[in-house]
């Protein structure tokens, strides 16, 4: 049985905390080891805070952790405003967020434990770099699915992404539209930095000739347990939250797969310091990290050591992904440019893409064509998979830093506007195409 907590979420608003926070400066810090609070942003869910509030203020006697619940973009409002609204911790699962706001100089710098923390899981770097904010959590990105919906419409489940695009899969899968699932776009850009960019979005798309979409995290596991859908793409504690509630779904990593961090940071004003600097220190140590395999929690550690005492059947992603590393910094600056891609590509084109690709696969499926009708058929399949960006364009930075930006600057906006319209033209000349070629290749 859960135990219980003392909720103590404090009013959000920008006005009381810069009140606040004016009222915490203004006076000296209390003669004692620590400051008798320390002020904690963050957008975790209170069955989680809740836990840790308890465990930290049990080893810290005397210091009273204050939670101030807040989204991302409205956290990144406060800790930039002087004296960051009196906040002394982010503590966030929000990729974005940390890079900016170091860059915009919020952070201190962090001494940590190598030998404990390695900041990153093989060749992919989950922590500052710079030192100013550090991991303390990742999730993965896998595949949730519906065993008895797949067992009655003799499937075996999909062992991997691509097993998604394969036509038995045709209108059973849950798709996150990468617009309106915020943690989509990394997913995406994870299949495309792991498969390359060309044949990740042909991957992409030929996933969404199957697809059923979906515009809410946890939607994906809904629709799926459901039986509307026998499979989806999705990140792991959503899963593991269905499965947790009863939910008859199940959940697995694919063998390559991204783990994206959530951190934590002392903001470079804290107005208690060694409060924050303790709380840091808790959640980073191995009673902290361990913490995060509670049922309640359910999420994945960045100290290697406590895998050693994981629940039966925990992923360990250290031991899991090969020699896959996910580009952070490349996925962040490409994010509004994939999401453009995946509208024009995917979402406004869900039903067209669809016909074209069981047009596609029931032409592969017909028996003994001959060279020139399989010349067809591959070529549709080229044009099909086709997306209008080279991967030449998506490296360089100038593309995605001109998307990045349309939404505040009006000539960006205008010019990313005008490339969207060309990508819509070329789309429908080549899906056309793509299609006239399978009628040409009929029998």
């Amino acid at each position: 049985m859960p135990v219980p907590f003392r909720r103590r979420v404090l009013a959000t608003t920008l006005t009381f905390l810069a009140g606040a926070g004016a009222l915490w400066l203004a006076g000296p810090s209390p003669a004692r080891a620590l400051e008798d609070q320390v002020v904690v942003v963050t957008s975790y869910p209170e069955e989680m805070t809740g836990r840790y509030e308890q465990a930290f203020e049990r080893a810290n006697p005397g210091v009273d952790l204050r939670i101030v619940w807040k989204h991302a973009r409205d956290a990144q409002t406060l800790l930039t405003t002087p004296g960051h609204g009196g906040a002394d911790v982010y503590w966030t699962p929000s990729l974005g967020s940390f890079p900016a706001l170091r860059d915009a100089g919020v952070f201190r710098p962090l001494a940590v434990d190598r030998a404990a923390l390695p900041g990153r899981i093989g060749a992919e770097v989950i922590s500052d770099p710079q030192s100013t904010y550090e991991a303390f959590e990742v999730a993965g990105y896998g595949i949730v699915t519906n065993p008895a919906a797949l067992a009655a419409r003799g499937l075996t489940p999909p062992a991997g992404w691509q097993d998604l695009a394969q036509p038995r899969f045709a209108g059973l899968v849950s798709l996150p539209i990468a617009s309106q699932v915020g943690f989509s776009p990394a997913l995406y850009e994870s299949l495309l930095q792991d498969a390359g960019w060309d044949a990740g979005w042909a991957m992409i798309g030929e996933i969404a000739g199957n697809a059923r979409p979906i515009t809410s995290g946890g939607q994906v596991a809904d629709s799926v347990q459901t039986g509307a859908a026998v499979a989806g793409l999705t990140i792991d504690f959503f899963a593991r939250s269905a499965i947790a509630n009863g939910q008859p779904v199940a959940f697995a990593y694919p063998p390559r797969t991204a783990f994206v961090p959530a951190q934590v940071a002392i903001t470079a004003q804290a107005p208690h310091p060694d409060a924050a600097r303790a709380f840091v220190d808790f959640v980073l140590s191995a009673e902290g990290q361990s913490l995060l395999f509670h049922p309640d929690v359910r999420r994945l550690p960045v100290r290697p050591d406590v895998y050693a005492a994981a629940p039966a059947g925990q992923v360990n992603p250290f031991a899991h992904n090969g020699d896959f590393a996910y580009d952070i910094p490349l996925g962040l600056a490409r994010t509004a440019l994939v999401v453009a891609l995946f509208d024009r590509v995917v979402t406004e084109r869900l039903a067209d893409t669809a016909a074209l690709w069981q047009a596609i696969h029931a032409a592969e499926a017909a028996p003994d064509p001959t060279p020139e009708r399989a010349a067809l058929i591959a070529r549709a399949r080229a044009l099909a998979g086709w997306v209008p960006v080279p991967a030449g364009d998506a490296a360089d930075p100038a593309l995605p830093a001109l998307f990045a930006s349309r939404r505040t600057d009006p000539d960006a906006d205008a010019r990313a506007k005008a490339l969207e319209a060309t990508w819509n033209e070329q789309l429908t000349a080549t899906r056309a195409e793509a299609l006239a070629l399978i009628r040409q290749a009929a029998p």
